[in-house]
């Protein structure tokens, strides 16, 4: 990917994630966030707050619907992926605007706490269930396990788990 600009950015999600889909069905979810700095002024021994800086953010897949999920307004998030700069024009005026086409989205853990749920094998069918139920967990919320055979959800041991001598997943 030379060229590329890979950014992480860290900051509070504005609005909750819009899940969309595409006409061959590839799940997108697309949302806002937004970080303000702020610098300590010694001689007035006082924060100061910078200015703003909101970047759009798109999701694709299974990890699109998996943000859908997991992630709402006011979260604070870690995204890792790379900066894309888009030029339109409005009223006259040429302006531009930036995303992060999202290669990671992450729940920021310094101060929240969040429980992992792992997908089943089969990411569609957990996809199609959530867009029937209409459900939206909080990262911070628990969501129901689905049994699917995993040793580390259920709390069976992994040994002779897969059958072979080592041990090794199954995929």
């Amino acid at each position: 990917m030379a060229g590329e600009t890979v950014i992480t950015f860290t900051g509070n999600v504005v609005a909750d994630p819009e899940l969309r889909f595409t006409p061959s069905g590839a799940p997108v979810a697309n949302f806002r966030v937004a970080n303000t700095p702020r610098t300590f002024q010694r001689d007035t021994n006082e924060w100061k707050d910078g200015d703003p800086v909101f970047l759009s953010v798109s999701v694709w897949r299974q990890q699109a619907e998996n943000v859908a999920e997991s992630i709402k307004r006011g979260d604070r998030v870690i995204i890792v992926g790379r900066l894309t700069q888009r030029q339109y024009e409005k009223d006259g005026e040429r302006r531009s605007s930036y995303e992060i086409q999202a290669d990671e989205v992450a729940p920021s853990l310094r101060n929240a706490s969040a429980a992992v749920t792992k997908n089943s094998q089969n990411g569609a069918q957990n996809g199609q269930q959530y867009r029937q139920q209409g459900q939206s967990q909080g990262y911070g919320q628990q969501a129901a396990q689905q049994p699917y055979g995993d040793p580390w959800t259920n709390g069976q041991s992994a040994a002779g788990q897969w059958g072979s001598a080592v041990n090794e997943p199954p995929f």
